[in-house]
């Protein structure tokens, strides 16, 4: 229930968005969310 994410890689700015276009956009953050997903499927 964010406005904006923020993902950070060795302490820089990676990427920034909505989960919706963050996850479109794939890179680090989709992976991550895939990942913890697949735990509830």
């Amino acid at each position: 229930m964010a406005d904006r994410i923020l993902v950070l890689a060795e302490g820089r700015l990676e990427a920034s968005g909505t989960h919706a276009e963050l996850v479109t956009q794939g890179g680090r953050y989709a992976e991550l969310f895939e990942l913890q997903a697949a735990g509830y499927r």
